[in-house]
């Protein structure tokens, strides 16, 4: 078996390791027949139906080009299988299975999700298909699944509908998050800046040109659940002009006529998703300020960054009033765990909140891994937060 070594150029935000998958340099049509079944296709990729003519076992393989607008891609795509190879043992991520390269292009050999693109959820004439439970349940996994990339200093940067797949349709199955072509890492030595994405699901701070953090991904999120409770696009506008205008503006229909079959819990979930944070300063900045951001406004997540903090940080009263609110409404079905919450001393330093939110988190059966000294990521917290609503909503009563 003859393999190819990538060169591996360090360019901003993209992981520069050699693949641990092998790159086969053989005859993909060898292997595997293509069907006429096409999955997905953009500028320089199509995705294809395939099935193994030795096992008979269906995948979808990616053909991604290795040259775009003249340039040599090999880097991003390293990029991207190394993305990929990093999240293997996440349920939530698509499996990449083998790797294949020929003259022009290089193939690789991915789990075939059965159940397509979420997006097909999305369409009006699907909305007796699914509920709000299942659609919960979906944004939990997405969770889950995008908490697994941001531990290892990875934004997708290109979570929509039609990036998160579903094992099978009948019945229902789970998450996949493809495509990690505009993923990149984050870390504390550089600011990355970039203007990528599709138009309507744009985060305010990349049309900025602000620093990319993982607050980017928590606001595709609530783009993502706000198409699946409304069946329609938050800030789609008549051209590109007026959707940026609607980002910008973050200008968000929340009528009753659209939210009439959403629960009230469900659209305080996307609200809390959907801000324009005015302040883009590092979480040292937060802290400086001794200001704990409010639990449920992902947006301000600035990591994640690991650090030993000593200092305690004090909640803004309106910060105090606004968690109460949202504590009553959530102690209607959890109001033993809640109590915890809501009676914890403030100000609390990192160590109690972490201590707090690990226990509401194992409530729920969820693996976290979380060291027993007080290094805690703030954005830790914030992520147990969203996942504690949604079980929330999850275990309502109907």
């Amino acid at each position: 078996m003859s393999r190819r070594r990538f060169d591996c150029r360090s360019i901003s935000g993209l992981l520069t390791t050699t693949p641990q998958t092998p790159i086969k340099m053989e005859n993909f049509n060898n292997f595997y027949t293509l069907t006429s079944k096409e999955l997905g296709r953009g500028k320089f990729a199509v995705v294809r139906q395939c099935i193994s003519k030795s096992t008979g076992q269906e995948y979808a393989a990616k053909f991604l080009k290795k040259r775009r607008r003249g340039q040599d891609c090999r880097a991003e795509i390293l990029h991207e299988i190394a993305v990929l190879e990093l999240a293997k043992s996440c349920p939530h991520v698509i499996n990449l299975h083998e790797i294949y390269e020929n003259t022009s292009e290089i193939i690789l050999v991915l789990e075939y999700a059965a159940g397509g693109e979420i997006f097909n959820l999305c369409l009006p004439e699907l909305a007796e298909m699914v509920t709000e439970s299942d659609i919960i349940r979906l944004i939990k996994q997405i969770l889950e699944g995008v908490y697994y990339l941001h531990q290892n200093n990875i934004v997708h940067l290109d979570l929509k509908p039609q990036n998160i797949l579903l094992s099978s349709i009948y019945p229902l199955g789970d998450i996949k998050i493809v495509d990690f072509g505009m993923s990149r890492k984050i870390g504390n030595a550089c600011e990355l800046r970039e203007i990528m994405g599709t138009p309507e699901y744009l985060a305010p701070e990349i049309l900025n040109y602000d620093p990319i953090t993982t607050a980017t991904d928590m606001w595709n999120i609530g783009i993502i659940a706000y198409m699946l409770v409304t069946h329609t696009s938050p800030f789609v506008g008549e051209d590109n002009q007026e959707t940026y205008l609607n980002i910008s503006q973050v200008n968000v229909d929340y009528s009753e006529e659209t939210f009439s079959s959403v629960s009230q819990l469900a659209t305080d979930f996307i609200q809390s998703l959907l801000v324009k944070n005015p302040d883009n300063g590092t979480l040292e900045t937060y802290f400086t300020l001794k200001k704990l951001p409010v639990p449920l406004k992902v947006r301000i997540i600035q990591g994640p960054l690991k650090t030993k903090l000593r200092n305690p940080l004090v909640m803004a009263p309106a910060v105090i009033e606004k968690t109460k609110r949202i504590s009553q409404r959530i102690a209607l079905w959890f109001p033993k765990d809640f109590a915890l919450m809501t009676h914890c001393p403030i100000p609390m330093n990192l160590f109690q909140i972490c201590s707090v939110s690990t226990f509401l988190f194992d409530s729920f059966g969820l693996n976290l891994e979380l060291k027993s000294t007080p290094v805690c990521d703030c954005g830790l917290y914030l992520y147990m937060w969203l996942v504690y609503i949604v079980n929330a909503l999850l275990h309502r009563k109907m």
